[in-house]
């Protein structure tokens, strides 16, 4: 067995450099997806109803705008299982750079389709076929972009270095947020005109940024060592379902996390502008939540490092079912500092905390063979449950109670899947990448051959 790269000593000037490109381009490269998607979702709150769904009751146009955010969300496990096959097979730069171009050109698109008055059905026909390119690309993307830094980290402060991948998601909300804040400035008929399209338009700026720092990236160590022994799997999906215990619970360990982020940022500007806040408020305090969470992000990361994963996420877990309900009567304030504080408290600290460490410890739980598939799998199939039906859940429960309790409640549910799942996943934190084999569950649970 020949040695293997992560064994080079860990001051090697070159591999340290290789890892902050590495790194520099997750961030970049997710930021880019995130800006991408959340634009969407933003944009599908404000306006997106009345331009693809006209005639319809307002709720009932805002359930169904809400309907093509979720099916961006349905197609991202397709993409885990068609670019984590051939990240597995292939590599995982090529994959990577394929996403990019895939999610960025879907957007560009989406900023020149015409509306319902333009072109009738076909409007809402090809706005749902893009987002679901959209979610055909971030389901490939996430997985590709953070195996990549902790396989290029290999020993050393993985959690750490995968915060920037992660940091990628409040980055990516952050530029969204900031331009949509802009166009949504202008008086209300031109938003609705043309002021819509402009943060897709823009995401072509984006998308040559990334895909310029992306080329400059190396391929993985670790599966060049797969390449060069010929050890790839030839259906990594078939081997990640012969033993779906690892799969299932990197799904459920995630739930928690992405619930809070659906309804706290794309439902959150729905549910607030509703009940008398002004847009531009609502944009200002996912703002400042996407600041906050760049700080928390890579703390709490870093923190996984030291004390491990588990303790970490389940804090998380526990600090976002306790304060759901505070939250949601912040909200229902109708206080603009009070709204911000709401969001800062159960996105910025909260889901934050949950989700730092989520880039390592899924990594860590699937050997190399199958990492991509399996990583992607677990994170996609989390932010299907979690987050690609928990805006049109809220929206119609809210509709039916007249408040915001059930936003509470589902924040609740979320965390509580969590915190159980934490219980049956295994300590990753010191666990070694060198190797073939997928990671144990449980203390109890033998290590298998991927």
């Amino acid at each position: 067995m020949p040695p293997s790269p992560l064994a080079s000593p860990p001051g090697d000037p070159e591999r340290t450099r290789q890892l902050r490109r590495v790194a520099l381009s997750g961030l970049l490269g997710t930021a880019v997806e995130f800006y991408d998607f959340l634009v969407y979702g933003t944009v599908a709150a404000l306006v997106f109803g009345e331009l693809f769904f006209p005639g319809a009751d307002p709720a009932v146009g805002t359930v169904a705008a809400f309907g093509t955010f979720a099916a961006g969300y349905v197609a991202r496990p397709l993409g885990g299982i068609v670019f984590g096959h051939f990240g597995d097979r292939l590599g995982r730069k090529s994959m990577l750079l394929l996403t990019m171009g895939l999610m960025g050109g879907a957007s560009f698109l989406i900023g020149l389709l015409p509306t319902y008055d333009a072109i009738g059905v076909w409007a809402p026909v090809l706005l749902i076929t893009l987002r679901v390119l959209q979610g055909i690309a971030i389901g490939g993307e996430w997985g590709g972009a953070t195996l990549m830094v902790v396989e290029h980290a290999g020993e050393r402060r993985r959690g750490l270095w995968s915060s920037f991948t992660q940091m990628g998601a409040p980055l990516g909300s952050l530029l969204s947020s900031l331009v949509v804040t802009f166009v949504v400035a202008m008086p209300r008929d031109q938003f609705a005109a043309w002021g819509w399209r402009v943060p897709f338009l823009l995401s072509v700026v984006l998308l040559g940024v990334g895909l310029f720092v992306r080329l400059k990236v190396v391929e993985s160590p670790l599966f060049a060592e797969v390449k060069k022994d010929r050890a790839e799997s030839s259906l990594p999906i078939l081997d990640v379902l012969r033993r779906p215990r690892p799969l299932l619970l990197a799904c459920c360990v995630g739930i928690g996390a992405f619930t809070a982020q659906s309804l706290l940022t794309s439902y959150m500007i729905a549910y607030a502008t509703g009940i008398g806040y002004a847009r531009p408020q609502v944009l200002t305090a996912l703002t400042v939540s996407a600041c906050v969470a760049l700080v928390v992000l890579p703390c709490a990361s870093a923190l996984s490092d030291r004390i491990g994963r588990r303790p970490v996420v389940l804090a998380g877990a526990v600090a976002s079912a306790a304060l759901a309900f505070p939250v949601l009567a912040l909200v229902d304030s109708k206080s603009p500092g009070l709204l911000i504080l709401a969001v800062v408290l159960g996105h910025g600290v909260a889901q934050s905390t949950m989700y730092g460490p989520l880039g390592a410890l899924l990594t860590e739980m699937f050997g190399t063979r199958v990492r991509y598939t399996g990583a992607s799998l677990g994170y996609q199939g989390a932010t299907l449950i979690g987050a690609g039906f928990s805006p049109m859940i809220a929206g119609s429960l809210v509709a039916g109670s007249g408040n915001g309790t059930p936003v509470a409640l589902l924040l609740c549910g979320g965390a509580a899947i969590t915190a159980l799942t934490v219980c049956f996943v295994r300590e990753t934190s010191k666990a070694s990448l060198a190797d073939t084999t997928e990671r144990p569950t449980t203390p109890h649970t033998e290590e298998i051959r991927a």
